[in-house]
């Protein structure tokens, strides 16, 4: 049985930059959000925390933004989304968003710095695992997301 596998089946895996970094790379290589191979990605870059969390900044850009001076809500969803898929690899799961909820707290200026965690909200129900996440800026919580992640067949 392969690492990723057994981490997966155990359930209880504590989180790791090795298998966030090595799932990122043969999982998620092309992704729109953290893929390191994407020319037009964002090329976010998760670091697993001393709490198991994953923390991430991200240099916002205006070519991002919906309103005047307001980052789009669906980009805002994103990152969340991705925040809490770096998380599932730090613990070497690789999973799918099953359902998503975002609720934005205050619009998100896209000329500034946002600040990404995310960690496991509570013990996984194999094959479900529950993630939550959270964005940043200046210190002031601007949004937060749960969602409900399914694991990938044969990753």
């Amino acid at each position: 049985m392969n690492t990723i596998m057994q981490l997966q089946d155990s359930g209880d895996a504590m989180p790791c930059q090795a298998a966030l970094t090595t799932l990122v790379e043969t999982q998620h290589s092309q992704c729109l959000m953290c893929g390191p191979a994407n020319p037009a990605g964002l090329k976010l870059k998760f670091k697993v925390q001393a709490d198991g969390s994953v923390l991430a900044a991200f240099p916002c850009r205006q070519a991002l933004q919906s309103y005047p001076n307001t980052l789009h809500g669906g980009i805002v969803a994103a990152l969340l989304d991705s925040a809490m898929t770096n998380a599932l690899f730090a613990i070497g799961v690789v999973a799918v968003t099953a359902e998503l909820t975002v609720r934005y707290q205050a619009p998100v200026n896209p000329e500034r710095v946002v600040v990404l965690r995310a960690g496991l909200e509570k013990p996984p129900l194999h094959p479900l695992y529950y993630v939550q996440a959270s964005l940043e800026q200046d210190g002031q919580s601007m949004a937060r997301a749960s969602a409900k992640f399914l694991v990938k067949e044969n990753p």
